[in-house]
């Protein structure tokens, strides 16, 4: 596709006036992003676009969400995919670019997937993990150790 044929299917999603543009998602994680925010759960206004040209990447997915910027936890972002860009929008201006970083403990995210751990007997028990190797942006399990490492691009 050349650049000519790119202008021509770009794709014109309005202005927000508060919320979020996450970008650089690695292609075809987009999704899985969405249901892990919750956003399938929300009343918000959430645009999703899969599989967009990038100069940075050659392929993108991006989500735009229009919602108090404070009801967006960055953390489970950071998680999924640690090299997403988000702009945080306010008056329909970015206020802040935060950059995101692994969490040192992410709780319910995830579940362990250890059938031994105390965590499939005792319900009530939150699915913690821990940070343990922030270069891989590998996870155990505060109870039973196991590991967890994300899926990369």
């Amino acid at each position: 596709m050349t650049a000519k044929d790119r202008q021509e299917y770009k794709l014109n999603v309005g202005k927000i006036e508060e919320g979020f543009v996450i970008d650089h998602i690695h292609p075809g994680r987009g999704m899985e992003l969405y249901y892990y925010l919750g956003l399938d759960k929300r009343d918000d206004c959430v645009a999703i676009i899969q599989n967009a040209y990038s100069k940075k990447m050659g392929k993108k997915d991006m989500i735009k969400v229009e919602c108090p910027i404070q009801q967006l936890d960055l953390d489970i972002i950071a998680f999924l995919d640690h090299t997403a860009t988000i702009d945080v929008i306010k008056d329909g201006e970015i206020i802040s670019k935060p950059k995101l970083e692994f969490p040192k403990k992410i709780v319910n995210v995830i579940k362990c997937r250890n059938p031994r751990c105390i965590t499939s007997t005792e319900h009530e028990l939150s699915h913690v993990f821990h940070l343990t190797d922030p270069e891989n942006g590998t996870y155990r399990c505060k109870y039973c150790e196991t590991k967890w490492t994300p899926i990369s691009g």
